[in-house]
């Protein structure tokens, strides 16, 4: 495991628990994060370099920003075993597709990883082993990608609580900007609009809506521009939105504003019942 914040840390926690005897090798490249890892006992072994972290590994996971996975996967690249699968769990793939094609050996096999799961809190100490039971993992694949690799990590994600969903990069790019990248940026807008001290009389719907924008800006930064033509087409979407909505009230048009939060409500009352289905709500 290459990177033990939330994520990170959560996995190698969740490999303890849920697969015995599995040697969980966790590497990350501050020393102090390093000193806590071994304190949280969030791996079997925390290693102090990390292209020797994975010169034994069977399967290699990436929980870094997206950003720095190009570089990751030069470094790792020369002490890589053959037959190794390395993955990731990036919130944007085009790029990290690209990365791993050119940096990577021919003798691994990349598949890219995204378990839908998380929270606002950054930093091994808020991991938690039970952080992706009934959560979805997307796993991007293109013609090319190993099927022996894609069916090892579906039985692994599979086993530490994830129900799968097969897609190619672009697919996940595509629809994750629109249901995760831009409410993220306009959670941040929203927050934004408003001064400081108005803010102090918002309710817990105003922090239920904003609640997006505690995660680490770094991390969003890097997810933002690694999927840019995405996250505008969808800024676009939202703008033509606030534009009909605008323009109802404008001209005090009842009859359409009812509708257009009417639409929404429907909509949002659909996917929380969807969700509930598939026991992904508590």
């Amino acid at each position: 495991m290459i990177g033990l914040g939330l994520v990170g840390g959560s996995i190698t926690l969740a490999i303890l628990r849920c697969l015995s005897g599995v040697k969980v090798v966790g590497y990350t490249h501050r020393p102090a994060t390093r000193r806590r890892a071994r304190e949280l006992a969030v791996a079997t072994e925390i290693a102090e370099d990390m292209a020797e972290s994975v010169s034994e590994a069977d399967l290699v996971i990436i929980a870094t920003p997206v950003c720095t996975f190009e570089e990751t996967f030069e470094a790792i690249a020369d002490r890589l075993p053959a037959g190794c699968i390395v993955t990731d769990v990036g919130s944007t793939k085009v790029l990290a597709q690209r990365w791993a094609t050119k940096r990577l050996p021919k003798t691994t096999h990349y598949v890219g990883s995204h378990p839908i799961a998380g929270s606002e809190q950054r930093g091994v100490e808020f991991a938690r082993d039970d952080l992706f039971e009934r959560t979805t993992c997307i796993l991007t694949t293109t013609q090319k990608t190993n099927r022996k690799a894609v069916q090892t990590l579906k039985r692994f994600w599979s086993s530490l609580g994830c129900s799968i969903k097969l897609m190619t990069p672009a697919e996940h790019d595509r629809i994750l900007a629109n249901v995760s990248h831009v409410p993220h940026i306009v959670a941040a807008a929203l927050t934004n609009a408003s001064d400081s001290e108005e803010l102090k009389l918002a309710g817990t719907g105003f922090i239920d809506t904003s609640r997006v924008v505690s995660g680490p800006a770094n991390i969003w930064t890097d997810v933002l521009l690694t999927n840019a033509n995405n996250t505008n087409k969808g800024i676009d979407k939202i703008t033509a939105e606030l534009a009909k909505l605008k323009t109802a009230i404008t001209t005090q048009n009842r009859r359409q504003v009812e509708k257009l939060l009417e639409k929404a409500r429907n909509k949002r009352e659909a996917l929380v019942k969807y969700k509930m289905r598939r026991d992904e709500l508590t």
